[in-house]
Parts: C-alpha cells; structure tokens; sequence
C-alpha cells in the first residue's frame, strides 16, 4: 500500500461555472475529489489529503493535509468561482505545503484539475516540470473542458518532463454522457488500464464496448457502473482471503495429525499384541485361583 500525502488542485476559474460536464464542471469536480479522497485514504489509511484551489486573484490553500473528509467538503463549499487560473504558482504552493509534510515517509504527488485555457506558456511550464520532478513531486493531470491544441500541448510537456519513478499521469476526458468521476475510474490516476498519457478515456470505453465489455475485470465496465465493480472487487478479494485462512488451517490440522502418530523419545509402551497376551496370562491365573478355593470349601465341610 502506497503511503502519500497529496494536494489536488481545483480549477474554480470562470470556466467552472460550464454544463458541458454534468452537472457543472465545477461540481463534476467535487464529486471527483471525493472518490480521490476515499481511494487515497482506503489505500493506506496513514496517507493525508489537502486541497486547493487556483482560480481568482490567485491560489489558495483551503484545506492542509488530512485524513478527515469533513474538513475537505468544508472547503470546497467555501470555494467561490471567479476569475481565471494561475497554474504554475498553483502547482509550487502545492509543493511547498507537501513540503512541510508532518510524515516524511509519505510520498508527494500534486492532483490538478484543469478545465480552462492556460495562460503560462509551454517554457515555463517545462522548467516548472523539472524542478518538481527534482523534488520528488509526482504530478497527476485531470484534463477536461478545454481541450484546444494549445492547452493539451502544453500539459503534455509537463506531463513528459515530470515523469519519474513514482508515476505522473496525463488523463484527457472529453465531454460525454458519463460523469467526470465514473470516467475517471478508468485512468491511470486511480488505477484503472484506460486513460494512458495524451489518451481519452472516452476511446478506451469505445474499445471496451467493442469487445462486449470481455476487457473488464469481472466483466463490468467500471465508468458504467462503479458502484457494481466495487462490490464485485471486494467481494472476490474477501473469498480470496476465506479461501487462504481455510487452507492454512487445514494444513495446520494435517501437521499436528502427523505429529500425534509419531511416539515420543525414550517412550517404552509395549504393542498391542503383548497386552493381550499379557491379560490372558493374568485370567487364567484369576480362574486357577478361584477352582483351588472351591476345592477347600468342600474339604471343611465334609
């Protein structure tokens, strides 16, 4: 189990307030952000979540890092949607408040969320790559909404000069029928096999629909249904664990079996023949006895 602390950045620029993804891109977020939440902490129970927000007059981090989920639907409720984003002094404040980490063993990684055009240009992005990838920060982008060349260019270098040994992630969701958080479970950002780097998530779907859903683990298509893929996950991990714990304790039985049939060290307990034997001899012994004393009886009397 992975154990991290992760800041995820919310776009809340103007752009946000758009119904392309429903119900707005905005609340499409927040509901992404609480199956990252859960999918973080479930994880490994020890790894914290922050969030932030990069829209307005200029980042703010609304909530430290944390393992209550209480204080994370706080601070999204108290996100205002106004102005544009500023995503490369988004992405270094991140850093710094990963940076004062209470637990130095957790690994870093950035979750952004970017649904608007992006007014850095493509150098200063690069630039802002390597540096976090010399920090050891891993950068997970979640693309939507504006998807023009220029804004998809761009992350894509960020995208290729972040990557490490941890593993930074470029997903592209298109506007479909789909929720962002069904879509999402499909990427590499939680897991999933669709959605690589520069890839739609929607044409890895397309793909699992041509093979009659054959490609799914169990057979269910986890942005159709989450819930169900879930449930069928944790269904077959539990069987897995009933069927370990039963063979242990089966050759538990078997080992202490074997045991019980080998005498102990310096034992003298003769067979079984012998004690038969042995228990003849004493009654016979017993009846001569009793014949004798019958004998004697009579002589008296006489």
């Amino acid at each position: 189990m992975v154990l991290e602390a992760t800041m995820i950045i919310v776009d809340n620029s103007e752009s946000s307030r758009n119904g392309d993804y429903p119900p707005s891109r905005f609340e499409a977020q927040a509901d992404a952000m609480s199956l990252l939440f859960s999918a973080k902490t479930q994880a490994n129970p020890e790894s914290s979540v922050g969030l932030m927000s990069m829209g307005g007059k200029g980042p703010e981090v609304l909530v430290t890092l944390t393992t209550d989920f209480g204080k994370i639907l706080e601070g999204l409720h108290r996100t205002k949607i106004r102005g544009g984003t500023h995503l490369a002094t988004g992405i270094q404040i991140a850093g710094l408040a990963l940076k004062h980490r209470q637990n130095k063993a957790q690994r870093q990684r950035i979750i952004v969320f970017c649904c608007s055009p992006i007014e850095e240009d493509e150098k200063t992005l690069v630039r802002l790559a390597k540096k976090m990838k010399k920090n050891n920060v891993s950068i997970d982008f979640i693309a939507f909404g504006e998807l023009e060349g220029e804004n998809t260019k761009k992350l894509e270098a960020f995208n290729e000069n972040v990557k490490g040994g941890e593993g930074s992630h470029l997903a592209i969701i298109p506007p479909g029928p789909h929720l962002l958080s069904d879509v999402l479970l499909t990427t590499p950002i939680l897991g999933g096999d669709g959605g690589a780097s520069g890839a739609g998530a929607a044409g890895a779907g397309a793909d699992g629909a041509e093979a009659g859903g054959s490609g799914f683990e169990f057979g269910v298509d986890p942005s159709m249904e989450p819930e169900l893929a879930l449930a069928l996950r944790m269904s077959f991990e539990e069987e897995q664990a009933r069927r370990e714990k039963e063979r242990r304790e089966q050759e538990a039985a078997e080992g202490k079996t074997n045991l019980e049939g080998i005498p102990e060290e310096g034992s003298s307990k003769p067979p079984e023949g012998d004690k038969k034997e042995e228990g003849g001899d004493s009654g016979e012994g017993s009846g001569s006895k009793e014949s004798t004393t019958k004998d004697e009886d009579k002589m008296d009397t006489a």
